[in-house]
């Protein structure tokens, strides 16, 4: 394989964007995001569907984790997520 080679496969950038998706979503805690905003502040106004696809499927897979609560509209991090959060911090 060559070491220059920068593709990534499905599953690296699946996590990559729940990485991001987490990110996001524990820099902005306190403040409640839908998901239409959440991608609009990751994707910019009008992402493509792929874009909008991907955050769509961290957030259902980080909410089966255990990271995120998907309440009503909102996407908010769990307790476990922000305690993490915290002790990264430390």
């Amino acid at each position: 394989m060559d070491e220059t080679d920068d593709s990534w496969t499905p599953a690296a950038e699946d996590a990559a964007t729940e990485s991001a998706v987490l990110r996001q979503l524990l820099e902005l805690h306190p403040v409640l995001v839908n998901l239409a905003e959440l991608v609009r502040e990751m994707a910019g106004e009008s992402p493509a569907f792929a874009r909008r696809d991907a955050i769509e499927r961290a957030v259902r897979d980080l909410t089966g984790a255990g990271l995120l609560h998907s309440h009503e509209t909102f996407v908010i991090p769990t307790r476990a997520a922000l305690r993490f959060n915290e002790l990264l911090d430390r």
